[in-house]
């Protein structure tokens, strides 16, 4: 294969792609109907070229990547003709799968990767690095498969097999019901007079993706609607039932449930240990937790800043390594900094 790279649309996941296929040595040429969107991703280096017309970036391509809205994506597929290897980017895979069988290397793709943020200004190399990475396999040919596979791993991502239908199903719980539930509680919150003054740091982890682009979701949302709504039931239920076990002050049955949540949730990542530690509103503050981080020798493994109501500042908790907790603790303390726990 050689390394030309044509890139449809440069949001947030398309400008990702083309910095990282031209970290590896690609040929990007990117194409966006907003301008802004391409001046943006222009701006950051995630292309070699701008194409004036969607055509002219797909000419001459070996690698053709849609990343545009699903809707975008299906009618770019169904009026596409190249011999190129074709892949998207779409969180709905059955309707672009349907709309691209009659090119012959085409394969759908979903990086399980994004942040809250839309656009390019948010855009990273990096970005796939440890991700999950869905290929459809419907219809799918087998060497073109094993071509995206193997561009999907040099790009650090994880390639797993999926049917398109089986893919659909398993985002509607697992990544398209999480974000109507948070955006459902934030409604919920703010409904009652007084609540989100005494939202905290749980609120905000909740409902963090409540902040990602609601056009974008709209359309998501609305692409894989059969699964997202039986998923949505079926957590009405589930909080419904929560709900009467309360009502009866059934304590049984709730510490079970809980329980039961706790134990899988627990198990869906390497066992951690969380230090806290108060950050003052002044400069270098961050570049003093680096030092100490790096006089400790633990692995970071996740962060979190609460910020103080008036101001900046606040409570800053540092996730590491079972049995870390302690050489950070010390190295904190050395570097000046109060530590809560």
């Amino acid at each position: 294969m050689r390394n030309n790279a044509a890139v449809l649309g440069t949001g947030l996941i398309g400008a990702s792609v083309g910095i990282a296929l031209r970290n590896l040595g690609w040929h990007v040429r990117a194409w966006d109907p907003d301008p802004g969107a391409l001046a943006g991703a222009g701006a950051i280096d995630a292309f070699d070229e701008a194409a004036r017309h969607r055509d002219d970036a797909i000419d001459g391509a070996d690698l053709v990547v849609l990343a545009g809205p699903v809707g975008t994506i299906v009618h770019t597929l169904e009026v596409m003709e190249t011999e190129a290897l074709v892949t998207d980017v779409a969180g709905v895979k059955q309707p672009v799968v349907d709309a691209g069988r009659h090119l012959e290397r085409f394969v759908g793709g979903h990086p399980m990767a994004g942040r809250e943020t839309s656009g390019p200004q948010g855009a990273s190399g990096s970005m796939f690095r440890g991700a999950t990475w869905v290929l459809t396999t419907d219809g799918a040919d087998a060497d073109a498969l094993d071509e995206i596979a193997a561009i999907v791993q040099e790009l650090g991502a994880n390639p797993m097999l999926m049917r398109a239908r089986d893919h659909d199903v398993s985002v509607s719980a697992a990544s398209h019901l999480p974000h109507v539930a948070a955006a459902a509680l934030v409604e919920a919150v703010a409904a009652q007079p007084g609540a989100l003054d005494l939202a905290a740091g749980g609120f905000r982890d909740l409902t963090r993706v409540a902040l990602s682009d609601p056009g974008w979701w709209v359309d998501v949302l609305t692409a894989n609607g059969p699964a997202v709504s039986d998923s949505l039931r079926r957590l009405a239920h589930s909080l419904e039932s929560m709900a009467d076990a309360i009502e009866r002050s059934d304590a049984v049955v709730l510490e079970e449930r809980l329980q039961r949540a706790r134990r899988i949730r627990g198990g869906m990542a390497a066992p951690v240990e969380s230090v806290s530690m108060v950050l003052e509103d002044r400069p270098g503050e961050l570049a003093r937790v680096g030092l100490a981080l790096s006089f400790s020798g633990v692995d970071l493994r996740d962060l979190q800043l609460r910020h103080a109501v008036h101001g900046g500042g606040g409570v800053l908790t540092l996730s590491v390594r079972a049995g870390e907790a302690d050489p950070l603790r010390e190295a904190l303390d050395r570097e000046g900094f109060t530590v809560i726990s």
